[in-house]
Formats: C-alpha cells, sequence, structure tokens
C-alpha cells in the first residue's frame, strides 16, 4: 500500500503528483483540454515536525502557480525568513486528494510535506517505521468534537 523510498531523520519520502487547481476547474468547465492541466510529479518529504507544505520554486514556476501573499517561515536552524505563498495547489498522495496553500523555497529541490496536509488526507505517519497510510483505507474521517 505504502510506496517508501527512504527515510532520515524521522521523515519519509513519498510521491506525490501535484497539480494547478485552476487549470483543473478550467478543464472542468470545458475551457481547456485536460491534457492543458499542469501537472508534476515529485519526491516529497512527509515530516511530521513540520506544519504546511513547501514547494520548490522551479515547481511552482513548472504549474504556474500564482503568488498569493507572503509569509514568515521557520527552518530547522531556527531562523526567520519571509517567503511567498501559493494557492491551489492540488496535490494526490496514495490515492487521497486535496487543495491546499505552499510556501515556495527557492533553495529545494523536493517538497515537504507537513501536519496541515496528512491531516486533511487523514493520514498517519510513523517515522520509527518509515511508513506512511490512510487511518481507514476506504474513508477519510473528520473528528468533530
Amino acid at each position: 500500500m505504502t510506496i517508501v523510498k527512504g527515510r532520515e531523520m524521522g521523515r519519509i519520502i513519498m510521491k506525490i503528483q501535484l497539480a494547478n487547481h485552476e487549470d483543473e476547474i478550467r478543464a472542468l468547465a470545458g475551457d481547456i483540454a485536460g491534457t492543458e492541466i499542469r501537472r508534476t510529479e515529485i519526491e516529497g518529504w512527509i515530516d511530521t515536525g513540520a506544519t504546511r507544505l513547501v514547494l520548490p520554486k522551479a515547481v511552482v514556476d513548472r504549474l504556474g502557480l500564482r503568488v498569493s501573499g507572503r509569509t514568515k517561515a521557520r527552518p530547522a536552524d531556527k531562523s526567520t525568513v519571509e517567503r511567498d505563498v501559493v494557492k491551489d495547489v492540488s496535490l494526490t498522495l496514495l490515492g487521497r486528494e486535496g487543495v491546499f496553500n505552499a510556501i515556495v523555497e527557492p533553495n529545494r529541490d523536493d517538497a515537504l510535506i507537513g501536519a496541515i496536509v496528512l491531516e486533511d488526507l487523514d493520514m498517519l505517519a510513523d517515522p520509527v517505521t518509515g511508513t506512511c497510510h490512510p487511518r481507514d483505507p476506504n474513508h477519510i474521517i473528520s473528528e468533530l468534537d
């Protein structure tokens, strides 16, 4: 079920599919062909200590994602940096899909998948065993209390 490519420092590497969600909407409306949706597949680090989705600038550019603002971010060295934020990133992980905002990192080659994405897709990550999987293989379970 889970395709784990490797582990390092409590993170799990997975393949993720990304698309421009605005393109997907335009294709559904018939404004563009489905083949015109900008898509890519890259490796992503699942990091239970990270909060958000972080994408390399090269991937953001390839997908044509629009900058929607700026945010302050704290890398592992605990410094504070300002980064662009893009919206409408369609992400698929282990067959589960969601649309997210992402922080743009100019010096990354891979994605960083944080807790917000894992929670929204109802995924469980275990850095000790190096696995990531849906909590329930058939349904996303939403906690209401």
